[in-house]
């Protein structure tokens, strides 16, 4: 069976959690997260839940009483690995080596009966909205009864709270999820139909939960939701996330604030003068653009032009000094043509984005993209997507050459083996004790490059140090950096 990402040991909070778990007195259980972070916050909430209830978590399903796979349903991939889990797991509980089998997350809320039509053998079936009631139900499935094997809710006009969460992550770094759902329509995209509307967490729980956070270690709090700079809009009427962010800028304990899925609307320079001159937040954004040609952004019905893109990315960095942008495109959207792909080429190009993706489109059922003519073929779709990301390799790679022998603050988030870190620079191997892996301002977990830290014995590094680095090399999108000093 291939590894799947299983969930074990996770980090309380010192929130209602606190308390001692009471031995997994109503058994064991183990838990497959998919997805974005969004996804992974809704399932600590749930491993919270869980909890809370006396179920205990395990690392190897085969030891378990139950399987509970929170899923992902975006796009044709993540639905396949939803999928692929899925089945493993029934075959698991056909073999008799396991009770029960919980699907929850987007891949439920976008399928809903369907899949109890398509596998039976599924115990519980949780929508996105119904995750609180994750418990009640595995109670039932426990008990022997199987009245009720679906738990949907309509969606909330706040968003969730997330305060009974696990920390799955490191416990130097979190996700904090602001808002729930999208108000945008955009023709290519399936979320409004399985997260709903958009939905704010009142500040003042985002408040509390950050102050929770840095009080249990975290050291770096990354901002997420499906629309972050929307926040605030169905609760005041105009966005916030400038308000928002100049509280949790106040936060002790929080060394870096990291902001992750911007759209482009709804960005001036009042909010990026308070990013600029915060002392947590870092000067780096994630703002998927998708495309830039003027044909395709209305297709697309991203509600912004090519000329208002370019003037808002030179007014983001003419205000935020060393700002560092992550974006991705879409390759191949229906009626893409050669010039309007060449449009998007030239773009890419000129702006010089330090972090850039991309997806080659795929349909997703029920949304209008899919209903449009001008469908193009998989090979080309590929070609384009290499194509551009050749362009996005010589930015990438220019960036990394500026950084030689700068001095960088890394986190450190583990160790590596020597034999696996590149060994370049003016500073020999000959004199490191231990190697780690860790991430600079420029660097998301998981969706960006890292920097591979050497230390000495004049050093002593370990797990969430912040640690001051020369960086003496690159390896292709990696930096290469030498310890000097631990950041107190």
């Amino acid at each position: 069976m291939r590894a799947l990402p299983i969930i074990e040991n996770p980090q309380a909070s010192e929130g209602p959690l606190a308390s001692e778990n009471p031995q997994g007195k109503r058994g064991a259980y183990a838990f497959i997260s998919l997805g974005c972070p969004k996804n992974l916050v809704d399932s600590e909430q749930m491993l919270g839940i869980l909890h809370e209830r006396g179920y205990r978590l395990v690392q190897d399903p085969e030891e378990s009483d139950f399987v509970v796979i929170n899923t992902c349903g975006f796009i044709d991939h993540a639905r396949k690995e939803s999928f692929e889990a899925i089945d493993q797991m029934l075959d698991l509980k056909r073999s008799g080596k396991i009770r029960g089998v919980v699907i929850t997350g987007c891949l439920a809320e976008r399928q809903n009966e369907q899949l109890l039509e398509e596998r039976p053998e599924i115990d519980g079936l949780v929508g996105v909205f119904g995750r609180d009631e994750i418990g009640n139900l595995v109670d039932r499935i426990m008990d022997g009864l199987d009245e009720q094997r679906t738990v949907f809710r309509p969606a909330p006009i706040r968003a969730l709270s997330d305060h009974l969460r696990l920390q799955v992550t490191p416990k130097h770094f979190a996700y904090l999820k602001i808002s729930e759902g999208c108000d945008r329509l955009c023709t290519f995209c399936a979320i409004p139909k399985m997260r709903g509307k958009h939905a704010s967490k009142p500040p003042e729980d985002i408040l509390v939960e950050a102050k929770r956070l840095a009080d249990n270690g975290v050291r770096e709090l990354i901002i997420v939701a499906q629309d972050t700079t929307y926040y605030g809009i169905d609760m005041f009427g105009e966005p916030r996330l400038r308000q928002l962010l100049e509280e949790l800028d106040q936060v002790e304990g929080l060394d870096w604030i990291r902001l992750m899925y911007f759209y482009p609307m709804y960005i001036d320079k009042a909010l990026m003068t308070t990013i600029g001159q915060s002392k947590r937040i870092l000067p780096y954004i994630d703002m998927p653009l998708q495309h830039i040609n003027n044909t395709m952004l209305k297709r697309m019905s991203r509600r912004v032009t090519q000329e208002s893109t370019v003037e808002m990315v030179s007014m983001m960095r003419e205000t935020i000094p060393e700002l560092v942008l992550r974006t991705t495109m879409i390759t191949g959207f229906p009626g893409e043509t050669d010039e309007q792909f060449e449009d998007l080429v030239e773009f890419v190009d000129r702006m010089h984005f330090e972090r850039l993706g991309v997806f080659t489109y795929s349909i997703e059922p029920d949304t209008p993209a899919a209903r449009l003519d001008e469908h193009l073929p998989e090979r080309i779709k590929k070609e384009r997507r290499n194509r551009l990301m050749a362009v996005q390799q010589k930015n990438a790679f220019d960036w990394c050459a500026k950084q030689l022998g700068k001095k960088l603050p890394i986190l450190i988030d583990k160790a590596v083996e020597l034999n696996e870190t590149p060994q370049k620079g003016k500073r020999g191997a000959q004199s490191i004790q231990q190697a780690w892996v860790g991430r600079s301002y420029a660097d998301a977990p998981d969706v960006d490059a890292c920097v591979y830290v050497s230390a000495t014995e004049d050093v002593s590094v370990k797990p969430g140090d912040l640690v001051e680095c020369e960086i003496v090399s690159s390896d292709n999108y990696d930096l290469i950096g030498a310890a000097l000093r631990v950041i107190p």
